[in-house]
C-alpha cells in the first residue's frame, strides 16, 4: 500500500488550478512619483491608462505592481495587497467560502471585479478579475 505524502506548499489546492498573482499594489502617498522612482531604477513600464489615485507598471521579466493612493490613516511603506487574478470572482469567492477562507463582499468598479480578506498574519489580500475578462 503506498502511503499519501504530506502536500507541498508549491501544490495547487485539490482539484483546482492555482491562480497566478496577477499584481502586488502599494499604497503609497506619491503616486506619480513612486511610479517614476520604479520607472527609473528597474525599468518598469506603464501598464494602460493612470487613474485617479491608480498607476500599473509592469517588469520586463514579467510581474507589476499597482501603485494606490494611500488613506491620511495609512502608514508610509507598510501597507500592501497581493491580488490574485481570477476570471469569476464569484465563484473563486464561494469555493474559498466552503474551504475556510471568507472574502468580504464583492466590490463592482465598471466591469472590474473584486473581493479582499486576509491571510493568517494579517496581510491583506485581493482576488481580482482586473485584465483577465
Amino acid at each position: 500500500m503506498k502511503t499519501p505524502r504530506n502536500p507541498s506548499p508549491s501544490d495547487p489546492p485539490q482539484g483546482h488550478a492555482a491562480p497566478p498573482i496577477s499584481r502586488i499594489i502599494l499604497y503609497v502617498r506619491d503616486v506619480a512619483g513612486v511610479a517614476a522612482f520604479y520607472q527609473k531604477h528597474f525599468g518598469m513600464r506603464p501598464v494602460g491608462v493612470a487613474g485617479e489615485g491608480w498607476f500599473e507598471l509592469s517588469s520586463p521579466s514579467g510581474g507589476g505592481i499597482a501603485l494606490h493612493k494611500a488613506a491620511r490613516s495609512q502608514k508610509s511603506g507598510a501597507a500592501m495587497k497581493v491580488v490574485f487574478g481570477v476570471v469569476d470572482v464569484e465563484a473563486f469567492r464561494d469555493r474559498c467560502a466552503r474551504e475556510g477562507l471568507e472574502f468580504g463582499p464583492i466590490h463592482r468598479v465598471g466591469g472590474i471585479m473584486f473581493a479582499n480578506a486576509k491571510d493568517p498574519a494579517g496581510n491583506s489580500i485581493s482576488i481580482s478579475n482586473r485584465g483577465l475578462t
